[in-house]
């Protein structure tokens, strides 16, 4: 075990163990999230730029959109690499500043979609339940500053967390049995009193998922009562047809969130704990874009316009 002062601490180097238990498909395993981390990346980038070379898509929905979408890059940049880097590698260690690091921004960055999601929400039962305001109510400046707010609220939050966590002693084993540095099997590895961290952290983690669920819950209760009061079946379509791929995302990764944490760690094995890591830490990410573009016709014609165009020096 490899030990360094840090702070005037003992600290290990962590070994992540990945997903050693099933060696015998590692170059599979490597291949396979190679590919999805290729199609995250190149994914949402394409739903970037679709909307900031699209104008028809300068609305709050697509700035929202985008914020989601380079969330969802940084995000799986900041797990994929270092997975599948020890997927491979025979050294798996990863240093006590590196593991933190890549806890404080997973944990914003969850954090964030959390909240970026309720406004999400909000945004919509604005289009839907109040359309004449929504053009006076939903203006650039305040886009921006949900946006921000919702960004800013989580970094600072998350790190509370990591700071009580760097001031753990960790004095062996050594071993992280995941693919990523997260809160419980570091907690688990401290050789000290860890009820104060883990006390705060459980708040500050209900309070940025718990909150923006309710308030998500509430916006589409509104959305669904104004729905259900539009008199012809095409309009209540059209109305629903705004808001579901938004619904859908929200349904997978909340979905994904309670299927990870709430599944009593006892009854179930590490290798199904990451398994369901795995669907809001890779997959999540990948079909977000395909959901947002799957039945969305600004997309479509933003993307036709831009295959239909020719290059400058074609004319």
């Amino acid at each position: 075990m490899v030990t360094l002062l840090w702070k005037n601490q003992t600290i290990v180097e962590f070994v992540l163990r990945g997903f050693s238990s099933i060696q015998e498909v590692n170059i599979f395993l490597f291949m396979m999230f190679l590919v999805f981390y290729i199609l995250v990346v190149s994914g949402n980038i394409l739903i970037v730029l679709l909307v900031l070379f699209s104008h028809h898509l300068h609305t709050p929905m697509y700035f929202f959109l985008v914020n989601l979408s380079f969330l969802e890059i940084w995000y799986t940049s900041n797990i994929v690499p270092k997975m599948l880097l020890i997927i491979l590698a025979k050294q798996k260690t990863i240093s006590v500043a590196g593991c933190l690091a890549q806890f404080y921004f997973f944990g914003s960055l969850a954090a964030t979609e959390c909240l970026l999601l309720a406004v999400m929400s909000y945004d919509r039962y604005l289009a839907i339940c109040q359309p004449l305001h929504y053009p006076i109510l939903m203006t650039g400046p305040f886009c921006i500053r949900l946006a921000a707010g919702s960004w800013l609220c989580c970094f600072l939050l998350t790190a509370i967390t990591v700071v009580l966590l760097s001031r753990l002693t960790f004095c062996g084993p050594n071993e992280i049995d995941h693919f990523f540095c997260d809160f419980t099997p570091l907690v688990h590895l401290s050789c000290m009193d860890t009820s104060l961290t883990e006390t705060i952290a459980y708040a500050t983690s209900s309070a940025v998922t718990l909150i923006p669920f309710l308030l998500i819950t509430a916006s589409y209760s509104f959305i669904l009562a104004a729905i259900l009061r539009i008199p012809s079946g095409t309009g209540r379509r059209k109305a629903f047809s705004t808001c579901s791929s938004h619904l859908t995302v929200v349904i997978v990764f909340y979905g994904t969130l309670i299927a990870t944490y709430l599944v009593p760690s006892a009854n179930s094995s590490q290798l199904l704990h990451k398994g369901f890591s795995l669907l809001y830490t890779v997959l999540t990410p990948m079909f977000n874009p395909i959901i947002y573009s799957l039945r969305n016709r600004d997309i479509h014609e933003a993307l036709k316009k831009c295959l239909n165009k020719k290059p400058s020096f074609l004319r």
